[in-house]
């Protein structure tokens, strides 16, 4: 192994991002925005079938570890996935758990 250096803080970064990530909705959120490079909070809340205070609650949430960016353009936010590996993520998820 030798020069193999451990970088905590971005081990520490990775894991926080995951931690973000591990809830049903957040998951949820995350594949739609797969499918549809970018979409605003009430097309979030509408096609999930859940109140516009909890979407911004787990939008906020993923936003905030650098999950997602939003956008504003008039009146209306648009979110998007910030980084791609996150899709990888989710399709390993989705593999794991087919029979």
């Amino acid at each position: 192994m030798g020069n193999l250096v451990i970088d905590i803080n971005k081990l520490e970064m990775a894991a926080s991002k995951l931690r973000a990530i591990a809830h049903p909705m957040r998951i949820a959120i995350i594949d739609l925005l797969n499918d549809s490079p970018k979409l605003s909070v009430t097309e979030i809340y509408e096609k999930l079938k859940i109140e516009q205070a909890s979407a911004s609650h787990h939008l906020n949430i993923l936003k905030n570890k650098g999950v997602l960016i939003s956008k504003r353009e008039g009146k209306k936010i648009f979110y998007s996935l910030k980084n791609i590996s996150l899709t990888e993520i989710i399709e390993c998820i989705n593999r794991c758990n087919e029979d």
